[in-house]
């Protein structure tokens, strides 16, 4: 097939851009580089610097793309709190052009990267694609908000059928066929992995814990980490199982969850590295327990993680960022 994977110079657009190339698909990537890199990019795939804002002018008839993976998107909870509305024009704004340029050039699938970070409840039980979805900062509000203009795109067309991948926690790095490894790597840097990576090379002078009082068992939250190879792995059997007219909703995840002291824990321990840690008080709006249920991928999508051990996906990251 020939595809257009936006935000494809990213941390996971770029791996699943670079599978895609692997399984012998013919891989165009859309990306501004406003946080991705060039590099990323796999040398099988044709490199379009420019903004999803405008990807009219690449998405065409004429073009004949077979479908589209789209992960051009802003991701830092914190800052979209702080300017919501970079979130609105990046993420849905940019969304609706592409789905303008979609239905005009007639494309026929689109797998949209999303996030389980807009679902509510109380984290005793793990989320399904039917848990209450009510975001709790712009950023998880605009990836909701695009779930339902795809949905609503595809109930309108005929020709259009539309997954969306609800992510928990990836993670992980990956070594490509060019010989390039592709892991996590933001500015500034919000995610606990990386965080503790960073801890552990000298980077960060210190981590800091948020909140040991926790109705867990060791009193810090937990959380549900995936590799990101086997998250990319999903978007492919994705791709082949749309259905023209149906917009399906899977969460992937490991179906586990880890505890922030697990985390560290097993991050000193591959790194052979005891950096200093400082304990504060909760952050506001963080659930005890988030963890979710891939259930309806395993049996829709016959996807099932094939790295789910968390020293695994911990050690893959800590080979990237000891080259960075």
């Amino acid at each position: 097939m020939k595809l257009l994977v936006t935000g494809g110079a990213g941390y996971i657009g770029s791996i699943v851009a670079d599978q895609l190339c692997t399984a012998g698909h013919q891989v165009h990537v859309l990306d501004d580089l406003s946080t991705g890199f060039r590099e990323n990019v796999p040398s099988a795939a044709a490199f379009h610097e420019g903004s999803v804002h405008h990807v009219a002018d690449l998405l065409t008839r004429a073009a004949g793309f077979d479908g589209v993976l789209h992960f051009a998107a802003s991701i830092e909870v914190a800052e979209s709190v702080a300017n919501p509305e970079k979130y609105w024009h990046n993420n849905i704004e940019g969304s609706l052009a592409l789905l303008r340029a979609i239905r005009s050039a007639e494309v026929p699938r689109l797998i949209f990267s999303s996030t389980g970070s807009m679902y509510a409840g109380d984290g005793t039980t793990a989320f399904d694609e039917t848990a209450v979805v009510r975001p709790k900062n712009p950023y998880a509000a605009t990836k909701a908000t695009v779930d339902q203009l795809i949905a609503g795109e595809c109930g309108a067309s005929a020709t259009l059928g539309a997954a969306s991948l609800r992510y928990f926690n990836a993670s992980g790095a990956v070594l490509t066929a060019d010989g390039v490894h592709l892991g996590e790597r933001h500015d500034p840097e919000s995610h606990l992995i990386p965080i503790l990576l960073q801890a552990a090379t000298g980077q960060r002078s210190e981590f800091t814990l948020f909140g040991t009082d926790y109705p867990t068992a060791d009193g810090t939250c937990i959380r549900d980490y995936i590799h990101v190879a086997d998250l990319a792995a999903a978007h492919l059997l994705a791709l082949n199982a749309v259905t023209p007219g149906v917009h399906e909703i899977y969460n992937l995840g490991n179906g586990q969850g880890y505890s922030n002291r697990q985390v560290i824990d097993t991050v000193r321990e591959v790194t052979g590295v005891d950096f200093p840690l400082r304990v504060a008080g909760r952050r506001p709006g963080d659930p005890a327990t988030c963890i979710a249920s891939s259930t309806k991928a395993h049996t829709h999508l016959d996807w099932k993680p094939q790295r789910p051990d968390l020293a695994d996906i911990i050690s893959d990251a800590w080979r990237f960022h000891q080259r960075l």
